[in-house]
């Protein structure tokens, strides 16, 4: 599932959080994590004052980044001109040029398409789980329950617990969110008839103060009046009817966008009897296949894909929009990640597509409870370590300790030992102090490596539009922009180097307290994390240079 908050309400990678916190209600600059702490008194990432100074005039290589999500708007102003290119393949000739399995895959290819269209919603991890093992032991008796099975009839107890519990918080929550959309939106229909009506009869704008002396010569008007005197008797200060209308229409929008999470949730999420793949052609059961999909990389809602790829590497460049992190970056949209949870087996394929045609970081923003495949996630896994590739996962938006509860994928394999090409992010905020954290944060002091930039990031959105949006998949490209910005500057360095680089060079705060996810609790933020520390490209860049000038003196 996409690990992503939006607006004031959010998103959690599992449930819609109805909290606003306080980094939701203050603005921070829009460019805040590009920013320097010393220069700028904010806790961003110092990228410009890193290319000001420590690289400034430096030779850099093109490196290639690979986002694996829900697609990516490669005609975006400002994303267009640094999307992969694959040069092997002609555009719409339908052939197979390269012989790399994937027909026309320009910009990169998608594994939830195929040639009856794209795959949008899908069912949750929990829910395939529960359907498949329902039947298995849904009225066993349990003294019938042998050493052989016994393992995976505790694992259906607890997709059994988890699937009722949040089915029916999330059709609880569909009902009052829809009940509270149609009442606000009916409200304002009301107050703008009122407004109106009252506006055309004064011929001029209404406000709080100006409402007592409207003369009500007929029963509409007085209506009005006594409607809408009595909608603002509660409101401070002085106000335009017409400005009133415009704060509850942007309430009834965020309601609306808890509407549509929720019903897309009971409807296809929790759905015992939905099944995506029918669009796509592929066979579910078949874990080998590779070469399904097509090569649409946008996909029907690219709006997450498309936030992310702007952070690594938004044109720094041009004179428009934003500017990403990376600057001499390509980036590949590999298409795995719905509008539901990821499948082990799309995944899979997806890293294996982005090693196979060069990508040198992959950007994970996704993450799910149940990994009923990672026998499959892990093989890939350990395909990208042998051919030196850097994997950048985030960490979820859950407020949960990820030491304690399950989160995939992750760099532990089944067999055992652990991936050493991977990194874990925890999202912060430009808050300071308490706020310090994102609200929503997992974290985890031996699963989460660093904690890096994710509330409040103003990045690209499909259609040449930007937007802020929140979580720990924000914090997991602006650590891939650094890490391509290592491999860029540094082409000798190793992806186990780059990962340790930017690991050592984290920013410490010695004994700051902050607010631990999900409580009221304050706890040292160096518990959070493995490092206990911030990303910093400032300097991951200064130790990347002293390790190649003591290299040379070697």
């Amino acid at each position: 599932m996409l690990l992503a908050a939006g607006s004031l309400l959010g998103f959690s990678s599992y449930a819609f959080q109805t909290e606003t916190s306080q980094e939701d209600t203050i603005t921070a600059p829009s460019d805040w994590f590009l920013r320097d702490p010393e220069t700028d008194h904010i806790q961003g990432l110092s990228v410009e004052k890193t290319y000001n100074t420590l690289l400034k005039d430096k030779p850099s290589k093109t490196v290639l980044v690979a986002v694996i999500d829900s697609g990516i708007d490669a005609e975006h102003e400002d994303l267009k001109d640094i999307m992969w290119v694959n040069e092997d393949e002609i555009p719409g000739n339908g052939i197979d040029d390269d012989k790399n399995g994937y027909i026309d895959d320009i910009n990169g290819w998608n594994f939830i398409g195929g040639k009856k269209g794209n795959v949008n919603e899908d069912t949750y991890e929990v829910t395939r789980e529960y359907a498949r093992l329902k039947p298995k032991y849904e009225n066993i008796d349990e003294k019938k329950i042998t050493k052989k099975n016994k393992a995976e009839y505790e694992l259906w107890k607890k997709v059994q617990a988890k699937y009722d519990r949040d089915f029916e918080f999330n059709k609880t929550q569909y009902e009052q969110y829809n009940q509270q959309y149609e009442l606000y939106t009916n409200a304002s229909a009301t107050i703008r008839f009122c407004d109106s009506l009252l506006q055309a009869h004064t011929g001029k704008p209404v406000s709080k103060s100006t409402l007592p002396s409207i003369n009500a010569t007929n029963d509409t008007i007085r209506f009005a009046k006594e409607t809408l005197s009595k909608v603002l008797e509660n409101v401070d200060g002085d106000i335009l009817v017409t400005e009133f209308v415009d704060e509850l229409n942007g309430y009834v929008s965020q309601l609306k966008e808890g509407v549509d999470h929720y019903r897309v949730a009971v409807e296809y999420g929790y759905n015992l009897t939905f099944d995506s793949r029918t669009v796509i052609g592929d066979d579910p059961k078949n874990l080998t296949e590779k070469n399904y999909g097509n090569n649409d990389v946008e996909g029907p809602d690219a709006r997450h894909g498309t936030h992310v790829a702007g952070i690594i590497a938004a044109n720094r460049k041009n004179t428009v929009g934003i500017k990403g992190i990376a600057d001499n970056v390509r980036i590949m949209s590999v298409r795995a990640v719905p509008n539901g949870d990821e499948r082990d087996k799309d995944i899979a394929n997806a890293i294996l597509y982005a090693v196979d045609n060069g990508a040198k970081v992959i950007n994970m923003s996704f993450g799910k409870a149940f990994s009923p495949n990672k026998e499959l996630v892990d093989k890939a896994v350990k395909y990208a370590e042998s051919k030196g590739v850097l994997l950048v996962h985030a960490a979820g938006n859950d407020s949960d300790d990820t030491d304690v509860e399950s989160n995939f994928p992750n760099r532990k394999f089944i067999k055992g030992g652990e991936a050493k090409n991977w990194l874990e992010i925890g999202a912060s905020s430009w808050g300071a102090d308490a706020n310090f954290v994102g609200s929503f944060s997992n974290y985890g002091k031996k699963s989460v490596d660093l904690f890096s930039p994710g509330v409040q990031i103003y990045s690209t959105t499909p259609n040449n539009t930007y937007e802020d949006l929140q979580g720990t998949s924000m914090a997991s490209p602006a650590t891939a922009g650094v890490a391509a910005v290592l491999f860029s500057y540094f082409p000798e360095l190793t992806a186990t180097q780059v990962k340790d680089i930017i690991r050592q060079s984290t920013r410490k705060f010695d004994g700051l307290k902050v607010t631990k996810p999900g409580t009221q609790d304050q706890v040292a933020f160096s518990e959070l994390s493995s490092t206990g520390g911030l990303v910093n490209v400032y300097e991951a860049v200064k130790l990347a240079q002293s390790l190649k000038s003591k290299s040379v003196e070697k």
